[in-house]
This record gives structure tokens, C-alpha cells and sequence, in this order.
């Protein structure tokens, strides 16, 4: 691979002067940037790259912080459970929380703005039957009834940034200070935001690209009492809440909103919840305020001719880079960590932006990059997982983060980033602006439709939790399919119907959660809406718990198209008779070893002898098909992300939608490897996604197929019809 130049960002420190340029020569970079804890000296800052200067507008800035501690940012936070045994119970709200993180809004009246609930009733205790005791952090709860459980939910003040405190500790950063975080809804917040801003750009002239990280408001990151998390949910808007904002969204909207609103019941409206009109509204005014505000500052930038960049992570909460408002801030660039495939295709989907990048891993911290460890591990499966994205669609630059110092002493793994650095731009290069092939269009349906476009669970710095279940298995697999993908709500459902171009829908999930659904599969307009859609010929593809909410006689509502419903207790004097499983079907062909369902669903059973069982086992079907008018539906118990359950979720699709014969068109056989065709370039790729040597059958789009062998990791080019 002939040596290539550019589209590589390089983190590099004070000191380090020499060896930067070594490792600038030898990965193409072409741009410089500082991380949290470091600064770039004036004499790298003169090397021939662009300079990215991290920017922090709601936190660093301690001196204008310490004067203003009535505007540092608020959450609502839920006290623990406390039994009353007598007519009066003591809740100690603070308990479990890190005092260094969080500390009691004392300044505005706890009557108006904090909420007092008997969770066994359900119901809001007055207020003149509760006080607070500041002092000692403490309600008190009189006439309260015996032994139902009580709760607060109550204001703080943020006065350490959760990210910071986080590095801080990792880091050993001693008595470095705590970087107080302020509200810039607040009216001397708001001011000082962009008076710093326009002085710290005459500060830095050398500085190129603004990377704003983020702006405003931080997801929901609460530590407790031993400095651990305690309750993350990257997408939470916990930290957007003040008494300034429920006063003015008040007068918006014409309603209140409750503490309960916010706290819902202490799940704080994680994105598994089915989201509330309530809830719904609250971020919309959130989105709108950000994207005003977002677009003062950049329109600073811009004015001081510099490019704008957003750090899609910490501060991003009212962003939505998928959002109606994320276009009005006017950004130039976007860069996001990349987790694996679905990370890379949330980053380089986003619209509206001149170029993305993503922040490959791992991070040089020294919790990879110390002795007895190899730091390759990590970088060679995050590349490999998230190039199946990169081939169907490549963010326009990659870079890392953190201590250049520490990763320079791995001389393996800075090996290692060099091949990766030239495989990239070779990708790049070779399929930038092209449309790759598609045989199918997929529609994801959940409550967040396209607003969360390859966004599932996420914690803390951007990483994917990888658990076993059904969502995120589904999203990584179709990061890097040969499909085209979108993303639907009930809401679209409700207004449109199913799109005249879709193929296949996709519901996956738990039961009751936003991604399955809950309630919303109560709604007879979508329930008849989907059914046409299948009958007509369409495919749909449940997995997990797909539209699950007991009514009627179901717990599937679709239980009709997929031919299995899931047993609840209630119908265990019916006698299930369709056990019997088929030896040979489309469905699992190719597949060598057995399945793999993660956690999977208990209790699912076929409905007639019309259904397919292609898995049955321990008394339950865990896949299944079944004809519906033209279409057909197709049941998994779970899909763990895997190769191998990659390849079952493209036969699901093909299976589905009826149209088994085209899968083959440009397709390996083998599910370690995968085909993906260029057809405005000329041009197709064989891939070997494993880092061990693979033979395979490949087919060229005409239907012939050739064997060849590829190395570990290889990308074969070949020309369309050579």
C-alpha cells in the first residue's frame, strides 16, 4: 500500500516536540489537537497541520464560576427510599450522593420547586406536611402513613463537571481544581459566554479549528458517595434543568412542569423509557434553546474566520445532531468517539455538516497504555468493527485522543496505527461521495425514530454497552450491511403510514421499552398500518420482545404476522402442539456453529402448524418464520452483535421481504467476510472483517462466484466486471 498524506488527527503535549513529528510523518497527519489535560505549545502549534484547540464553553472558567454560584447548572435528583414506621419518617435526600459533585439548592424555596412522594400510593405529599432540615440534609415527613415508602425530589447545584471529575480521578490529577460548570441560560452565564469567547479567539490566533466540547448542558452523569456512577444515561437531559428553564417553559408552553416530570419515578426518563408528551415537550424547548445559542458562538468562530467543530459527547444534550434544530447551528465539522460500526455511522450519517470525524480508540490514558498491556488488542477490534461502517459510509477523517507520550512508548501499536492510518485513506479515497450498494431498504422502528438514527444505550465517553440483547446487536450489524437504513417512530407511522420504499421493518427490544414500544403497540392505527404493510408483500423482523404490550389477548400485537406470541401465565391450560422444527431452511444455511440468542426470550411458542420453527429448544422457538398475505414474518429470540448472527439477520431480511434470490448478488459466503459493491466507482471490495487468514466464495453482482483466501483483515479491491 503506496504511503498516503492527510485526513488523520494527531493529539499531541508540551515537550514532545520532536517525536511528534516522527509520528505526524508516519500517519499522515495533517492536523494537531490537545485533549483534556494537555495544552500544545507554541512550537507545535507551528508545524505544517491544522491546529484543533478544545474549547469548553460552559466549564473551565472557575473565576467567573466561584462569583456566580447561583448560575452553575441543576439537576433534579431523586432521594433514596425510605419505609415510614409512624406517622412521621426522616429522609435523608443526600444520602448517596458525591458531595463534591452535587450540593442542595438551598436558594430557591424548596415548597414551589421540590416534591415530596409516597411512592406506595403514588400520590404528592402536601407541603405543609413536610420541612426541610438543612443543616443536615434531611426531610421530614409528618403524617405520613405506616410503612408506605417516601421519597424527595430535589434541586442541586453541579459544581464539579462530571467528564472532568471523571478524567481527574483516572488521572491522578491531585489538586488540580474542580472545573464548576455554569448555566448560560442564566443572564451573567449567557453574557460571559460569548465575551470570553470573543477574546479567547484574539488570544489564539493560531488556532484553526474551534472544537467545541461540547456546548452547553452535560448527559446525565450522577456519581454516589465513593466517587463512583452511580446513574448515567448519555442521553439524559437531567443536567438542562433550572428554575429559570421550568419558568420559562411554563410560560411557552401554558403548563407546569413537575418534579416528576424530570425524576420519573427514578428512572429519569432514560432513553428505554417510553417517553412522555411531557417529556417530549421539555426537549424540544431544550433543542431549540441550545441550537440559538450554539449558533451565537459559532457565528463568533466564523466571524474570526475559523472553522467550528462539535464534540458529539460530555456537553452535547440539546444538540441532536439528527434533530430539526441541529442545521441552524451552523457548524462546520462534527467529531465523535467511535465505539464500533453504529458509533462510526451515527458520526458520519449526520447531515448538515461540511465533514465529519471520528476519534478512534483506544484513548492514551494510562488505564490501557501501561506495562503488561497490549493497547493493539483494542485498536485492531475497534478498527476492525467499525470499518464495516467505514465501507458503506467513511467519515472523512480519523484521529485519537489523550497522551501521545504514553502511546509512543508501545512502539507495536504505533506500527499498527500507521497500517490503519493508509487503509483508511485508501477506503477513503477509493469510495467517498459514491453510493454503495443496497439491496434492501430497512426501517428501524422504535419511539425515537430518526431523532436517535444509530443511537441505542450508551455510558459514559461515548462507549457502546455491549450488552447481550437485541437493539444493539441489531444497529452494529446493519452498521456494515449491504442494506439501506432508516430509522421510523410510531409518530411517522401514525401520520404517513410505512414508506412506499421500504422492504422490511425491524421492531426489536424488551418489552415496555422505547425501543420495543410499550404502549405505543396499543395505537389500532399502527398495528393496522403494519399489518397492510406485510400483507402487501413487505417483511417484518421482530427480535427479542417485538411489539409486546398485553391486550387483547396477546402479548405480541403482531403475534398474527409472526406467527408466536409469548406466554405470560395466563393461557398455560391451552395446550401448545407446534414444536417441530425444521432440518433445513433459508434461514440458517452457511451457519457452522450453534446459535447464540444472548439473554434471549423464555416462553415463546408457535401459534399454528403454519409457522416455521427453524430453532426450538429447551420447550421454546427462538426462530421462526411465517407467510402473511405477499410478506412474511420472521421471529429471533435475540441478536447479540456477531458475524455470525450478522449473516442471520441479512437472511431474516432477504427471508422476509420475499426476496431470497437477490442476496447472493454481491455476497461472501463465508459470515467473516462481506461484499461491498461500488457500482458508480467501478468497483467492489472483498473484506475479511477477522483478524485471521479466511477462504471464501465470492459473488460479483452477475451471480458468478470465485474461492479465494484472504489475509487477516484484508480488503481485496477488484474491479466491476474484471
Amino acid at each position: 500500500m503506496a504511503k498516503t498524506k492527510g485526513r488523520v488527527t494527531l493529539p499531541s503535549e508540551g515537550g514532545f516536540l520532536e517525536e511528534t513529528k516522527e509520528i505526524m510523518g508516519r500517519w499522515g497527519a495533517d492536523a494537531l489537537r490537545d485533549s483534556d489535560g494537555t495544552k500544545l505549545p507554541e512550537e507545535i502549534k507551528a508545524l505544517d497541520a491544522a491546529v484543533y484547540t478544545t474549547y469548553f464553553v460552559a466549564r473551565g472558567h472557575n473565576e467567573f464560576a466561584k462569583g456566580h454560584m447561583e448560575e452553575c447548572q441543576q439537576l433534579y435528583l431523586m432521594s433514596p427510599r425510605v419505609t415510614s414506621v409512624d406517622e412521621t419518617v426522616e429522609i435523608p435526600f443526600m444520602e448517596g450522593y458525591f458531595n463534591q459533585q452535587v450540593v442542595p439548592d438551598y436558594f430557591h424555596d424548596q415548597k414551589r420547586w421540590w416534591e415530596v412522594m409516597d411512592r406506595t400510593s403514588g400520590e404528592t405529599v402536601a407541603p405543609e406536611n413536610w420541612t426541610v432540615n438543612q443543616e443536615r440534609d434531611v426531610v421530614v415527613v409528618n403524617n405520613a402513613r405506616p410503612f408506605h415508602e417516601y421519597t424527595v425530589s430535589f434541586l442541586v447545584y453541579a459544581i464539579w463537571d462530571p467528564t472532568q471529575m471523571y478524567n481527574h480521578i483516572t488521572n491522578s490529577w491531585g489538586d488540580k481544581p474542580h472545573e464548576i460548570p455554569f448555566d448560560v441560560r442564566q443572564p451573567a452565564s449567557g453574557q460571559f459566554a460569548k465575551e470570553y469567547l470573543v477574546q479567547w479567539l484574539k488570544d489564539n490566533p493560531r488556532t484553526d479549528v474551534v472544537r467545541f466540547t461540547t456546548f452547553f448542558y452535560h448527559f446525565t452523569l450522577v456519581f454516589n458517595d465513593q466517587a463512583k456512577e452511580k446513574f448515567v444515561d448519555w442521553f439524559g437531559y437531567g443536567a438542562t434543568v433550572s428554575v429559570k428553564a421550568l419558568e420559562e417553559f411554563e410560560q411557552e408552553y401554558g403548563y407546569r412542569l413537575r418534579p416528576e416530570d424530570i425524576v420519573d419515578n427514578g428512572y429519569y426518563n432514560s432513553t428505554f423509557r417510553v417517553p412522555t408528551r411531557h417529556y417530549l415537550d421539555y426537549m424540544d424547548f431544550v433543542q431549540r434553546f441550545v441550537a440559538k445559542k450554539a449558533r451565537e458562538l459559532v457565528d463568533l468562530v466564523h466571524e474570526a474566520g475559523r472553522e467550528a467543530m462539535m464534540f458529539l459527547g460530555d456537553n452535547w444534550i440539546g444538540t441532536e445532531p439528527y434533530g430539526k434544530y441541529f442545521p441552524e447551528i451552523g457548524l462546520d465539522a462534527v467529531v465523535g468517539s467511535v465505539g464500533g460500526g453504529a458509533t462510526l455511522r451515527l458520526i458520519s450519517d449526520i447531515p448538515g455538516v461540511r465533514y465529519t470525524e471520528g476519534r478512534f480508540l483506544p484513548y492514551f490514558f494510562p488505564d490501557t497504555f501501561h506495562e503488561g498491556n497490549d493497547p493493539c488488542v483494542e485498536a485492531r477490534e475497534n478498527w476492525l468493527g467499525a470499518r464495516r461502517a467505514l465501507m458503506r459510509k467513511p467519515v472523512d477523517r480519523i484521529g485519537y485522543g489523550g497522551y501521545l507520550s504514553l502511546a509512543y512508548k508501545f512502539p507495536a501499536f504505533v506500527d499498527y496505527i500507521e497500517q490503519v492510518t493508509d487503509e483508511f485513506r485508501e477506503i477513503y479515497g477509493n469510495i467517498v461521495g459514491c453510493r454503495p450498494y443496497c439491496g434492501l431498504k430497512v426501517a428501524v422502528l422504535n419511539c425515537w425514530g430518526q431523532l436517535r438514527a444509530w443511537q441505542a444505550f450508551m455510558v459514559a465517553h461515548a462507549l457502546w454497552y455491549k450488552q447481550t440483547y437485541s437493539y444493539f446487536g441489531v444497529l452494529e450489524s446493519l452498521s456494515g450491511a449491504s442494506v439501506d437504513v432508516v430509522f421510523l417512530s410510531f409518530e411517522d407511522i401514525r401520520e404517513t403510514g410505512v414508506p412506499k420504499d421500504v422492504d422490511v421493518i425491524i421492531n426489536a427490544g424488551a418489552a415496555g421499552t422505547a425501543f420495543s414500544g410499550g404502549h405505543q403497540w396499543l395505537d389500532a392505527k399502527v398495528v393496522a398500518a403494519i399489518r397492510q404493510f406485510v400483507w402487501q408483500g413487505g417483511g417484518f423482523v421482530g427480535i427479542g420482545e417485538p411489539t409486546a404490550a398485553h391486550f387483547g389477548g396477546r402479548c405480541f400485537q403482531l403475534a398474527d404476522v409472526l406467527g408466536v406470541d409469548q406466554e405470560l401465565g395466563f393461557s398455560l391450560s391451552t395446550d401448545k402442539y407446534f414444536t417441530s422444527g425444521q432440518n433445513i431452511h433459508f434461514l440458517k444455511e452457511d451457519r457452522k456453529g450453534p446459535f447464540d440468542f444472548g439473554e434471549g426470550i423464555k416462553n415463546v411458542y408457535a401459534l399454528s402448524k403454519d409457522t416455521e420453527i427453524v430453532e426450538f429448544s429447551d420447550g421454546e422457538v427462538h426462530i421462526s418464520a411465517h407467510r402473511y398475505g405477499k410478506g412474511r414474518g420472521v421471529y429471533l429470540a435475540g441478536l447479540p452483535y456477531s458475524y455470525e448472527n450478522t449473516r442471520l439477520l441479512i437472511r431474516s431480511l432477504y427471508y422476509s421481504a420475499g426476496q431470497e434470490a437477490n442476496m447472493k448478488r454481491w455476497f461472501a459466503q463465508n459470515p467473516l467476510c462481506e461484499v461491498h459493491a461500488y457500482p458508480d466507482r467501478g468497483l467492489y471490495a472483498i473484506v475479511n472483517n477477522s483478524g485471521e487468514p479466511q477462504h471464501t466464495l465470492a459473488y460479483d453482482g452477475k451471480g458468478h462466484a470465485c474461492g479465494l483466501t484472504l489475509e487477516g483483515g484484508q480488503v481485496l479491491w477488484k474491479t466491476i466486471g474484471s
